[in-house]
């Protein structure tokens, strides 16, 4: 009998699904280009919003905790894997993020999954953005609780079924992206907490796309909520990573002393996960310092989003929404997308082709991302790439 993934494979390929891995190298030219099929190319890929990925500020702060605390952490935090430079991040991020705590995981999806299978069970309501990242969707199927899925950044519609659903359910959970990170639009922050106030739930906010980038001082979109909550601290609860803007690995939950206790004590992601390795702990504080105290980087990198919105637009494409380093352009069938996205790497720009199951089947796309590594006279060369491909009709 022939396995049954060679056949779902098979049209996986003929739909243009099918995934490969490139081969990426470092290009001696710098950090901002890397060899792809022997050609010096930009990347227009990474989630390095503020170019830390690369800073040599980073290194050195990774190969002083490896030096001291050794290359990995041996065991969970609660065993042995608690080691100075996972303290010390936690108490920075629990500071910058204006939270009492924070708990570090090894990655944005384990904090996700763990954080939301510990917040609600099978008696609960979760609603969940219907354009959520998937580690919020698969830590909403992990929990077992009841999903109702709400219209992207609709928050009359999750109003409309907390009101059908609330009552008949333990606890409430409000899931949603700040940053949607297919789309680059935000969620409307301010309504949702309104709601789960009025219907006594909790909020549940993934900053892995506007953490070191969006809101006040960097610290997220959600930042701003704190003072409303102050009275209920746990009740609002804020995910991020530190593998994005920050330059390193890992992720995050911040929120309230007692919420930390609990999931140190209840989030089996947390209980049975070997810690953060001190490098990575390391390195993401050194992101963590240098993003606060280089705003520059986060304000060049907006501007760089704004200018290719703009420029985009001018050349035909459909209005783009969002202000975060995030922009996509939605070309609609899979085969399509790989065509410009190979077109452009010919022509020195990394750009990729983001399919179905990422996105809806007919919404396959180009997702462009920004960073404050790229120059505007780059930024202008991809636009006027991106144009001349729109005008051929390709």
């Amino acid at each position: 009998m022939r396995p049954f993934w060679l056949e779902e494979l098979r049209q996986t390929r003929a739909e243009g699904n099918a995934r490969v891995r490139r081969v990426l190298r470092p290009d001696p030219a710098g950090p901002s280009r890397v060899i792809w099929r022997g050609k010096s190319v930009l990347p227009f890929a990474s989630n390095d919003y503020l170019g830390l990925a690369h800073d040599p500020r980073l290194a050195r702060a990774a190969l002083r905790a490896i030096r001291r605390q050794g290359t990995g952490a041996g065991a969970s935090p609660l065993v042995t894997g608690w080691l100075p430079s996972l303290r010390s991040l936690e108490r920075d991020l629990a500071a910058w993020e204006c939270a009492e705590k924070a708990l570090v995981f090894p990655s944005g999806f384990q904090a996700n999954l763990a954080a939301i299978s510990a917040l609600a069970g099978p008696e609960d309501l979760i609603l969940s953005d219907a354009l959520n990242h998937a580690s919020l969707i698969d830590g909403c199927r992990l929990s077992k609780a009841t999903v109702r899925v709400y219209r992207h950044a609709d928050p009359d519609h999750a109003e409309e079924l907390a009101r059908a659903h609330r009552s008949r359910h333990r606890r409430l959970l409000v899931v949603t992206d700040s940053v949607f990170s297919m789309d680059g639009d935000t969620a409307p922050l301010e309504r949702l907490a309104n709601l789960v106030l009025n219907q006594e739930g909790m909020l549940l906010v993934d900053e892995a796309h506007a953490t070191g980038v969006m809101g006040p001082e960097g610290a997220g979109l959600a930042h701003t909520l704190a003072p409303r909550f102050e009275r209920e601290k746990g009740l609002l609860i804020r995910t991020g990573t530190l593998s994005k803007a920050l330059g390193s690995q890992g992720g995050f939950i911040a929120g309230s002393r007692d919420l930390i206790r609990w999931l140190v004590n209840g989030a089996r992601g947390y209980l049975f996960s070997t810690a953060l390795a001190p490098a990575n702990a390391a390195a993401a504080r050194a992101g963590l310092r240098i993003a606060g105290q280089e705003p520059w980087r986060r304000e060049k990198v907006l501007g760089l989003a704004a200018l290719l919105r703009t420029k985009l637009g001018e050349a035909g494409f459909s209005a783009l929404p969002g202000t975060a380093p995030i922009v996509p352009v939605v070309l609609g069938q899979p085969r399509r997308a790989i065509a410009w996205s190979e077109i452009l790497g010919k022509a020195g720009f990394l750009v990729p082709a983001i399919r179905y199951p990422s996105v809806p089947r007919e919404g396959a796309r180009l997702r462009i991302t920004l960073s404050a590594a790229h120059s505007e006279g780059e930024v202008l060369e991809l636009a006027h790439e991106l144009a001349t491909l729109n005008r051929s009709g390709r």
